[in-house]
C-alpha cells in the first residue's frame, strides 16, 4: 500500500447502530441547539462591523503534512515542506512568514512552558518490512526572531504518531501514536532534547469495535494532563475511552488511575479533549458522531461524571456520519461530517469545535456553574476541511487551518460572548494542520 493511502487512515468511516443513550444524547443536543440557533451560520458579519481588538505580536507555528505525502481526507498531494513560522501582527491577527523548516510530516506541535523548545510529531506508517517509522523531534527556539533550529529526534515505536503533549513541569514529553494504539513518554533533557523512551503503555482498543472501519482497535489519538497536572490522560478513538493514568515524575512510568478510564456513547469515537482552566470540567469531541461530551472533574481522583452531550451541527443540518466505500476509504463524500480540534477560551467562558464536512467552527458559550454548553453560532471557515485550529494566548485570536483548501482563516473573539469575527484574514499556507504559539515578537 502507498503512503498516500496508508495516511488516509484518519477520514476513513462507516455506519454504526446508534445506542439507546447516544440517540438520548443527540436528540436533547438538537432541542437545545434548536431553542438557540435554528441558522446554521447563525453568526454573521455585520455591514460596516469592524475590529477593535488587539494582542501582543508573537510568533506562530503552523504544522503541515508534507509532500509527497496526502494528507488524511486530502484529495491531492501536499506540496507543503513542513513547519511554517509566521509573526502574527496585533491588530488583525495576520501572520507574516519568517521561515520554513523542512521535516516529514510535521503535523502535531507542542511548545513547552517556557516557550524556549518546540516539538512535533512526524506522522509516519512503517515501512515495507512493517518497522514502524514514527517518531517526535526537537527544535530550539530563537527568542529574538522565533526562527526554529532542529536538536534531535526519537522513534516513537508505533505508526502514525497524531499528537504529543509537554508536561505542565517541563521535564516529560508524552505522544500518541494513532495507527499502533500506543502512548510513548520520553524525558525532556537540559538542553531541551528529547531522551530516550520511559515508559510505552499499549491500549487495548474495542478488537472488533461497533465502527468495523474505524474501530478495528485501539487509536490513541491524543494524550494530555489536567491543568493542575496530576494526571495524566489518553484519549483512544477505536475504545471509545479515555484513559486516566497516574504519573511518576522521577521514573517517568504510567500507572492506572484510581478510576482508570471514562467512556464516550458506543461509536462516537472520541478524538480530542479539553480541559476548563479552573480544573472542574472536562469537554470531549467525539470525531464520527459530530458531538462533545461535557464531564465535570475530580483533579484529585483523575475521575470523570458525564453531564450532557452536545451536537456540533444545528438542528437542521443535512450533514450525517460517512460512510466510506472500500474503492475509496480516504474520500470524505458531500454531505458528511467529522469533527477535529476543540479549544477552551483562556478565560473558560467559551468552548470551540472545527467541523469537516460543514466546515465551521461550531461555537458555546459555557455555564460558569454546571459546565454545560449553550450552542452560540457556527462560523464558516471559507474552506475544506478545519482540522487543526487553536487559540493564541490572550484569547484574541483563534485561527483554524483549511487542510484542504491551503488557508488559514483568522477569527476575531468578541470579548462579551465569545463569538467569533470574520475572518478577518484568509492567509495562503500549504496543508495547515495544527498551531502552536512561540515568543512574544
Amino acid at each position: 500500500m502507498s503512503k498516500s493511502k496508508q495516511i488516509t487512515r484518519d477520514e476513513q468511516s462507516s455506519a454504526s447502530q446508534v445506542t439507546r443513550r447516544q440517540f438520548l444524547q443527540i436528540i436533547g443536543a438538537t432541542a437545545t441547539v434548536a431553542a438557540v440557533a435554528p441558522s446554521a451560520l447563525a453568526q454573521k458579519k455585520k455591514r460596516g462591523q469592524k475590529w477593535q481588538g488587539r494582542a501582543a505580536p508573537r510568533y506562530v507555528y503552523v504544522g503541515t503534512y508534507t509532500a509527497p505525502h496526502t494528507a488524511p481526507g486530502g484529495k491531492v498531494p501536499s506540496t507543503a515542506k513542513g513547519i511554517y513560522v509566521f509573526r502574527m501582527e496585533e491588530t488583525r491577527g495576520d501572520l507574516i512568514p519568517v521561515q520554513v523548516v523542512e521535516d516529514e510530516n510535521p503535523s502535531f506541535l507542542a511548545v513547552d512552558p517556557t516557550r524556549n523548545y518546540l516539538y512535533c510529531v512526524n506522522e509516519l506508517g512503517a515501512d515495507s518490512g512493517g518497522k514502524p517509522l514514527g517518531r517526535v523531534s526537537a527544535y530550539k527556539i530563537d527568542q529574538s526572531n522565533g526562527k526554529l533550529s532542529f536538536i534531535n529526534t526519537e522513534l516513537t515505536n508505533g505508526t502514525w504518531p497524531c499528537h504529543l503533549w509537554v508536561h505542565p513541569s517541563g521535564k516529560y514529553l508524552f505522544a500518541a501514536n494513532y495507527g499502533s494504539g500506543n502512548f510513548p513518554v520520553y524525558p525532556i533533557l537540559g538542553d531541551g532534547s528529547i531522551g530516550k523512551m520511559t515508559d510505552l503503555v499499549q491500549d487495548v482498543g474495542n478488537g472488533t469495535g461497533p465502527d468495523l472501519v474505524r474501530q478495528e482497535g485501539p487509536h490513541a489519538h491524543m494524550i494530555l494532563t489536567n491543568p493542575g497536572a496530576q494526571h495524566v490522560f489518553g484519549v483512544d478513538l477505536g475504545a471509545d475511552q479515555v484513559m486516566a493514568w497516574d504519573f511518576d515524575l522521577a521514573s517517568g512510568k504510567l500507572s492506572p488511575g484510581t478510576v482508570p478510564h471514562a467512556n464516550v456513547g458506543s461509536g462516537c469515537g472520541c478524538r480530542h479533549m479539553a480541559f476548563h482552566p479552573a480544573d472542574k470540567f472536562a469537554y470531549v469531541i467525539n470525531e464520527l458522531s459530530s458531538s462533545i461530551d461535557a464531564f465535570e472533574f475530580d483533579p484529585i481522583r483523575g475521575s470523570f461524571i458525564w453531564i450532557q452531550a452536545v451536537s456540533t451541527l444545528p438542528r437542521d443540518t443535512k450533514f450525517v456520519r460517512p460512510k466510506p466505500k472500500p474503492e475509496s476509504p480516504g474520500e470524505v463524500p458531500t454531505g458528511t461530517n467529522t469533527t477535529a480540534e476543540i479549544r477552551v477560551h483562556p478565560n473558560g467562558k467559551w468552548v470551540y469545535g472545527t467541523n469537516r464536512g460543514m466546515n465551521t467552527v461550531a461555537m458555546f458559550a459555557v455555564d460558569p456553574k454546571s459546565g454545560k454548553l449553550t450552542p452560540t453560532g457556527w462560523a464558516t471557515t471559507k474552506g475544506e476541511i478545519p482540522r487543526g485550529m487553536n487559540i493564541e494566548p490572550s484569547g484574541t485570536y483563534l485561527y483554524a487551518g483549511n487542510q484542504n483548501s491551503d488557508t488559514i482563516a483568522v477569527f476575531g473573539i468578541n470579548p462579551r460572548d465569545g463569538r467569533l469575527q470574520g475572518p478577518l484574514n484568509m492567509i495562503n499556507s500549504p496543508v495547515p494542520v495544527d498551531f502552536a504559539f512561540g515568543p512574544s515578537a
